[in-house]
């Protein structure tokens, strides 16, 4: 079983949603000073690769915490997106999906975190159609993730996408990366956040597992 590694790390002075500060990394003690390491961490709940609950976006929606740690795992799915389109559509998700069984997770990748030092990352980035997020709200999925900084374009005010996903009680996960290392087929995703009371969001350490004998996973 091989376990690829889906999170950027967080860090000072790492790329943030326009608007929002920077975390904060400060060496709170030291083994030198005071015989152990601890760190003060200040940062938003959607720092880097970070998890969208409903309480995000949905008035009186559920918080993370709310969920079992079971529905942060599962089956997950790979659907390759063409970066320069702009859209991604609900014929691509049906394509993706077709035969493929059971899903908990769709992962989207687009190849944009190759752009996650620049600028440019902000801008521009593949974004659902409303018709593939109100399609993707009708499954029975747990969630989908997406290796850009949003499902919205940067500066929507309407949300759409957000709303529509949220609003039937899935998860987003953005700012993911190494997509191109899962094959479109199967594998088990894991995106466990912080069980942080009464969270809007959280960062997660996202991985996913691959077997090369074809084992498919039960969950």
């Amino acid at each position: 079983m091989k376990t690829i590694d889906l999170t950027q790390t967080i860090r000072e002075n790492m790329p943030v949603y326009p608007g929002t500060e920077k975390p904060l990394l400060k060496n709170a003690t030291t083994i030198a000073k005071d015989g152990f390491a601890e760190k003060l961490i200040t940062m938003y709940s959607h720092t880097g690769t970070h998890m969208d609950g409903p309480a995000h976006m949905i008035g009186g929606g559920k918080t993370l915490d709310d969920y079992p740690a079971s529905f942060f795992t599962g089956r997950g799915i790979v659907i390759t997106v063409e970066s320069g389109k702009g859209l991604i559509s609900r014929d691509r998700i049906e394509r993706g999906m077709a035969g493929k069984g059971k899903i908990d997770f769709i992962l989207f990748h687009t190849g944009w975190s190759g752009k996650w030092e620049e600028d440019s990352y902000f801008y521009d980035f593949p974004v659902l159609e409303e018709e593939a997020a109100a399609h993707i709200a009708s499954l029975p999925l747990k969630g989908i993730g997406v290796d850009c900084i949003s499902i919205d374009p940067t500066g929507s005010v309407a949300m759409t996408n957000h709303k529509h996903i949220l609003g039937s009680g899935k998860v987003i996960i953005e700012n993911l990366c190494h997509l191109e290392e899962l094959r479109e087929g199967d594998f088990f995703f894991a995106c466990l956040p912080l069980k942080i009371q009464d969270a809007d969001g959280s960062p997660v350490r996202a991985v996913g597992m691959t077997s090369s004998s074809g084992l498919c996973w039960d969950t």
